[in-house]
């Protein structure tokens, strides 16, 4: 032996990301089975899906999309079902499993939203669907530095989340004593973060609470941004 001692280093996961990996995975089969149909009931979101990858298409003839924090699939599969090519990835092996179970026709694998697996400036659209809202605060601008490393020049990107400027954090959830929390956004303080990562606005909407929803008992936004070019 040399004697000379390699160079090692440890890699370590930032808490929120274990925190929702574990989340995420002890409730995957009571949370699909809850959100199984939450488009169904859902017409305003459906309308802003459809505008969004309608929007995509007219302007990219290869829409590859990812879906950054997918869960069990259902908004994944809307988008194809809407003309994108999706794929969604997801911090939880379990809601992956689940995923790929349901939705055999759309591809899915584990993945984090701050490290996506995909080349520079190749993705026309990239979705995060109330999945930034685990993150915390001073690590969102890189994830949305991302975001933008991914999209092509024109390419899209869709933000959903609750409205708000609390954080709800849950102990417990389906039985299961587990901890994670829901960081509520200011839409404004999202259009800023998606402007300082080098992204145009192209919309944003704020709904009020809907009486008939306890998902949607707050009022809810979106963001839809674009990479210039």
């Amino acid at each position: 032996m040399s004697g000379v001692r390699p160079n090692l280093r440890l890699v370590t996961e930032p808490a929120h990301v274990i925190a929702t990996r574990t989340f995420y995975d002890a409730i995957a089969e009571d949370y699909a089975e809850l959100f199984r149909t939450e488009l169904d009931d859902a017409p305003l979101d459906r309308a802003l899906l459809t505008g969004f990858a309608e929007t995509v298409r007219r302007e990219h003839a290869d829409p590859s999309t990812v879906e950054a924090g997918c869960g069990p699939g259902v908004v994944t599969d809307q988008l194809r079902r809407l003309g994108l090519q999706v794929r969604g990835i997801d911090l939880s092996p379990a809601m992956v499993a689940l995923a790929r179970r349901t939705f055999p026709q759309v591809g899915f694998a584990v993945g984090e939203m701050g490290r996506l697996d995909a080349a520079d400036a190749t993705l026309a659209a990239v979705v995060a669907w109330y999945s930034l809202i685990h993150v915390p605060e001073g690590d969102r601008p890189a994830v949305l530095a991302e975001f933008r490393r991914v999209l092509r020049p024109g390419g899209y990107l869709l933000l959903g989340f609750q409205a708000g400027t609390d954080t709800l954090r849950l102990d417990e959830a389906f039985g299961q004593q587990v901890s994670l929390d829901f960081h509520r956004l200011d839409p404004d303080a999202v259009v800023a973060m998606t402007e300082g990562a080098g992204l145009e606005l192209v919309a944003r909407l704020v709904r009020a609470p809907e009486r008939r929803s306890s998902a949607a008992a707050v009022p809810q936004a979106a963001v839809i941004a674009r990479r210039p070019g």
